[in-house]
């Protein structure tokens, strides 16, 4: 019996992490096999990250985030919105492959997410005044729309159509 219960201890202890785990090292770049070629290899490079920063407080939340490559996050939000709907605003910032830096603010509320960066496309400003005849033929298009909607209402229901059978 004692040999059983000795066995016992022995086995467990040998099945007992013997390493344990360690962060790797920031400064080394991991070789990984790639996905689009089964040759090619994929080099992983270790972004530290410098800040994490998160606040979850009775439904109000912020976080504040910085990696060692240059990407910033940050949001706040809370259920200020119509029917309790969360309203949220923050931004982010990276660096895009031609170095340029990238910033959006946004603001996402009832109205939908909108973000504003200085590299977004904007429409252009309409180039011309509407002409006078044109503002005319929209004002008769509109009050032939509204005599028309006004003349079906007192229509009564066709008689062509018959009884199923």
């Amino acid at each position: 019996m004692k040999f059983v219960i000795f066995a016992s201890v022995v086995a467990v202890a040998l099945a007992a992490p013997q390493y344990g785990y360690s962060a790797p090292d920031p400064s080394a770049n991991y070789v990984a096999p790639s996905a689009s070629t089964r040759d090619a290899v994929q080099v992983i490079e270790i972004v530290p990250i410098l800040r994490d920063e998160r606040v979850h407080e009775g439904g109000r939340y912020s976080f504040d985030i910085e990696t060692g490559n240059g990407i910033r996050a940050s949001e706040a939000g809370s259920p200020d919105g119509p029917e309790g709907a969360v309203v949220a605003a923050g931004g982010y910032s990276y660096t895009a492959p031609d170095g340029s830096l990238i910033e959006i603010q946004y603001v996402a509320d009832e109205n939908g997410f909108q973000p504003q960066g200085a590299h977004l496309p904007v429409a252009p400003a309409f180039p011309h005044p509407i002409p006078q005849f044109v503002l005319d033929q929209i004002a008769k298009a509109a009050e032939e729309d509204a005599l028309a909607a006004a003349e079906s209402r007192n229509v009564e229901p066709s008689q062509l159509y018959q009884r199923p059978q």
